[in-house]
């Protein structure tokens, strides 16, 4: 930015002396000769102490387009304060032009510094001090789920002792951090490694093994913080960088893009898990479960948590925002509530009733085109206790129409366990109102 702002100013001072340069000559007395006048007055201006390519385009911009005898007729019908006012008139819009030109550029992230700095390192140097490796010591026997098995660190034969697994960052100066739950999910010792190589015990608040986020608490006061964004904005194409400690190798940095947002767990093969997950190409290898994912202005958008196995450039990151409010939950409390209802359900669209109403074999015929389809209600489920059938078309909940399964969720969250949530469906040619209760989802084993 010094260099551009630099420049321009130059440019400021050389284009105001030349419209001053130009007014005093036109100031003196008008020769009999125009011709001749106007000859020597563009050799004045061509011999122009050190002018630059810029100045001399802005002169046949002002002199030049209409010639000099035109300008000198002109001159004779106005006063000399006139004509300056318009010289000074095109010298500012001219700068105002060049210096917002400059401004663009600068917003540019490729833009590199003459000390090397980008917006990568500028990005990076803002977080990577709260940035930690998570150590944990257990014995492993195949209980972290496949996705994330080659994502948690170095492995080992069952019954094995592992030590040395993840990454985790920091989100208060009071020592509260944010990790992975299969990171320390039945870790016998716990401890974290900062920048710098100090070394503190930690202690797992709580982890929620639905959304695979946990909660580490050091005895430290006025550590480095990361800053947390906001991950409802992050959009596709945006970039994005991952610090972790890949197989122990501390503070790596790797840069890529976000490649999709809201991927459903079923997606990426962990149907147990309650999360859109953000997607994207940044380099994410074994170790790098619970560091940050950043966008370019160094503000944490996720907490990295998965890849696919035997592919590259598909990782996957828990959105910032559920995170923070997991880890809120777990440091209040220890543990997380997650109210559900017991149902498989789609999402209708045109397209999706034609693709379910021509589906050989099908026994759902839908009518309606907008609106939740129920695909399958669990056995003993809150929903299957109030009477919800396959087949039914959620329209509303507590008044509120619903178009979406987020929409559903987020309804449902709201409500709470043991809370009431009114239901209408249309059902056939029917209209059916039902009242249910959500009760808590039940846990099941990391596997």
């Amino acid at each position: 930015m010094s260099f551009s702002l630099c420049t321009s100013a130059s440019l400021k001072r050389e284009v105001l002396g030349v419209a001053e340069f130009t007014a005093n000559k036109f100031r003196r007395k008008k020769e009999d000769d125009s011709s001749q006048t106007a000859t020597l007055r563009k050799a004045e201006i061509q011999s122009l102490p050190n002018p630059s390519l810029t100045g001399i385009v802005f002169m046949n911009s002002v002199l030049n387009h209409s010639g000099y005898h035109q300008l000198n007729q002109n001159l004779e019908k106005s006063t000399y304060q006139h004509f300056l006012k318009k010289i000074m008139a095109v010298v500012v819009i001219s700068f105002a032009a060049l210096f917002c030109s400059c401004s663009t550029a600068q917003a540019l992230p490729f833009g590199t510094s003459v000390d090397g700095d980008n917006f990568v390192t500028i990005a990076v140097s803002k977080a990577e001090a709260a940035v930690v490796q998570v150590n944990v010591s257990k014995t492993v026997g195949g209980s972290i789920p496949g996705v994330f098995r080659p994502f948690a660190g170095r492995s080992a034969p069952p019954g094995n002792v592992i030590r040395g697994l993840g990454s985790g960052f920091v989100i208060n100066s009071s020592g509260q951090i944010i990790t992975n739950a299969h990171v320390v999910d039945n870790a016998d010792t716990v401890t974290v490694s900062f920048q710098g190589g100090r070394i503190l015990e930690g202690k797992v608040l709580g982890k929620d093994p639905v959304t695979d986020v946990a909660v580490i608490q050091v005895n430290a006061e006025n550590l480095p913080i990361v800053t947390l964004g906001d991950s409802d904005k992050v959009r596709q194409g945006q970039w994005a960088i991952a610090i972790g400690n890949p197989l122990g190798l501390q503070e790596t940095v790797t840069v890529g893009v976000i490649s999709g947002i809201d991927r459903s767990s079923m997606d990426i093969g962990v149907p147990d898990k309650r999360i859109g997950f953000i997607q994207t190409d940044a380099a994410i290898n074994p170790g790098n479960s619970g560091g940050p994912l950043l966008n370019a202005n160094g503000d944490v958008i996720g907490v990295n948590t998965a890849i696919i196995r035997g592919t590259q450039g598909l990782g996957f990151a828990i959105p910032i925002n559920t995170a923070k409010q997991i880890a809120q939950q777990l440091i209040a409390t220890g543990e997380v509530q997650h109210p559900y209802i017991g149902i498989q359900m789609v999402a209708l669209t045109p397209q999706v009733k034609t693709m379910i109403n021509q589906a050989p074999n099908s026994d759902i015929k839908v009518e309606d085109d907008r609106g939740i389809l129920v695909l399958q209600v669990g056995r003993g489920s809150p929903a299957a206790k109030a009477g919800l059938r396959t087949g039914d078309v959620i329209k509303e909940l507590n008044d509120q129409p619903v178009d979406t399964a987020k929409t559903i969720q987020q309804v449902l969250d709201q409500v709470g366990v043991g809370g009431q949530l009114n239901v209408k469906v249309q059902r056939n040619d029917r209209a059916v109102t039902l009242a249910i209760e959500p009760e808590q989802l039940p846990t099941m084993p990391m596997q």
